[in-house]
């Protein structure tokens, strides 16, 4: 299988059924089926061959998803930027990659250009409604002059994307997802029981992140409508719920607690609203405590993975929210192994480990990534005999629910986006008032977590948590950037190998609590 598969299945079964709603704008499958046949054949005139990387760097649209499809059936690789990224950091992805073809929207226009600047060779064209900026090729031009193309009909084994998070070497790294990877996850996702082929998803997430990214895979298999907004908000998400229908969501839990604190909720209707699915951090218990009160007729579902996953490693249903699983606690739990999934709970030596021993999640099944683009290093450190290694410490109970209490990698995850804090040091240690830094994750009710750095300053030299925090803004993401800085006295504690002991300076952050993620 393919990634394009859902879309021919879709073009045999539900032609004219409804595929996309993009602002006034929508769209049948018969109707995406021509617009991505054409693209694609767009993208092969533009001198892009078999394997080679398709970039995209804009907010959500109905153009995204087809981009998704027709980098497929062109037979080249998706790379979907970080929209939150710097414009340094994207450029360093683009050049890993060597993507020769950039689509940029509106929003990003001003940093593609930068980009095409840097990278002589790279072509652009603007995704986007309105006026053509001048000396780059429209995307509705580029559909008017091509002609359909046959589907390139990738095997299941090539690669399809390259989607790149955080590196512990302080480098973003590029996770290789073949089609077979991504088929699976959708696959084992519709075998749960999600995104039943009446649904009408709401893409809220961004567009970029593999969590929004398999959602649409699975929606792609089942028939499902795909509702888009072009980035999130409360009153925009609660307006789509209203005026679409809509019956599936995929939110983080920051977004959640945006959602349901939001004063205008009752104004809404959003009675259509049937599932939340909520990942890529843990939620607090009143956080999901107060989104079920506020949406008692929404199932609560949460998914536990990571993008090497595909990105899906377990899920906790809706039922283990109420009732009986309530009462033994599951709702703490990141779930049970998804169809297709195995999970183990292993020590430092890869040993498994009884249940209620505390050791790294590792996960296996055909979902487990292809590897970092070339990094074959870090790929054999990550992946050991076909297990991921997830970098996430937890236990497993008798009845095989996975909770997850602390992390054995140094990573940070706010507001549902993962920093590793070696990026974040390296940025805080360019600064020339700096001798010694540490950057940690502490509590924060909003964002889970926030980044907070600890710094030794340099004898004679003076500087202030604000200066640094706008420092590391020239040279990092906005989200990465501390949002506290201690300036310390004494220097950082260490360990009898000179190793920063961090450990000791979250200790008085996480003191009596459960679990030390957040």
């Amino acid at each position: 299988m393919n990634v394009t598969h859902g879309l021919r299945r879709a073009l045999q079964i539900n032609p004219e059924g409804l595929a996309t709603v993009f602002g006034e704008r929508r769209r049948s499958w018969r109707e995406i089926c021509e617009r991505v046949s054409r693209l694609a054949a767009g993208i092969c005139s533009l001198g892009v061959e078999a394997g080679d990387r398709v970039a995209i760097l804009s907010l959500n649209s109905d153009r995204y998803l087809e981009l998704y499809l027709a980098t497929a059936w062109a037979g080249a690789v998706i790379v979907p930027l970080n929209i939150r990224w710097s414009p340094a950091e994207n450029e360093d992805a683009m050049r890993d990659c060597r993507a020769n073809l950039l689509f940029v929207d509106k929003a990003f226009a001003a940093t593609g250009a930068a980009l095409a600047k840097a990278l002589p060779d790279l072509k652009q064209i603007y995704a986007d409604d309105g006026d053509v900026p001048a000396g780059i090729e429209g995307y509705e031009a580029l559909l008017a002059r091509s002609q359909p193309m046959p589907d390139a009909m990738r095997d299941s084994g090539d690669l399809a994307g390259i989607f790149y998070t955080g590196g512990t070497t302080g480098r973003s790294k590029g996770v290789m997802l073949s089609h077979g990877n991504l088929m699976a996850d959708a696959l084992n996702a519709l075998g749960e029981g999600l995104f039943s082929g009446s649904a009408v998803y709401l893409h809220a997430a961004p567009m970029f992140h593999l969590a929004n990214g398999a959602a649409m895979y699975s929606l792609l298999l089942s028939g499902g409508s795909n509702v888009i907004v072009q980035a999130f908000t409360p009153e925009g998400v609660m307006a789509a719920v209203q005026n679409e229908g809509v019956t599936d969501v995929l939110l983080v839990p920051t977004m959640i607690q945006m959602l349901v604190d939001h004063p205008a909720l009752g104004s809404y209707n959003l009675s259509s609203l049937k599932n939340i699915i909520y990942g890529a951090s843990p939620i607090s218990e009143a956080v999901l405590g107060r989104a079920m009160a506020a949406l008692p007729n929404t199932r609560f579902t949460q998914a536990y993975g990571m993008t090497e996953l595909s990105p899906i490693a377990t899920l906790l249903h809706w039922n283990e929210h109420i009732g009986e699983g309530r009462a033994k606690g599951r709702h703490r739990a990141a779930g049970r192994a998804t169809l297709g999934c195995e999970v183990r709970i292993v020590d430092a030596d890869d040993k498994p480990l009884p249940n209620g021993s505390v050791g790294e999640i590792v996960v296996r099944g055909d979902n487990v990534m292809m590897g970092y683009w070339e990094r074959p290093e870090e790929t054999a450190r990550a992946v050991v005999d076909g297990w991921m290694h997830t970098g996430d410490g937890g236990f497993m109970d008798a009845d095989g629910f996975v909770y997850v209490v602390d992390r054995v990698k140094d990573m940070i995850i706010s507001g549902g986006e993962n920093v590793y804090s070696v990026e974040v040091e390296n940025a805080v240690a360019q600064h020339p008032a700096v001798a010694q830094c540490a950057v940690i994750g502490i509590p924060n009710e909003r964002w889970g977590e926030q980044v907070h750095a600890v710094v030794v300053t340099k004898s004679g030299a003076k500087v202030s948590a604000d200066e640094l925090i706008e420092f590391c803004k020239t040279l990092i993401a906005g989200y990465k950037c501390p949002r506290s800085v201690e300036i310390s006295e004494s220097p950082l504690p260490l360990s009898g190998a000179g190793k920063i002991l961090k450990r000791e300076l979250r200790k008085p952050f996480w003191e009596n609590r459960e679990r030390l993620v957040s």
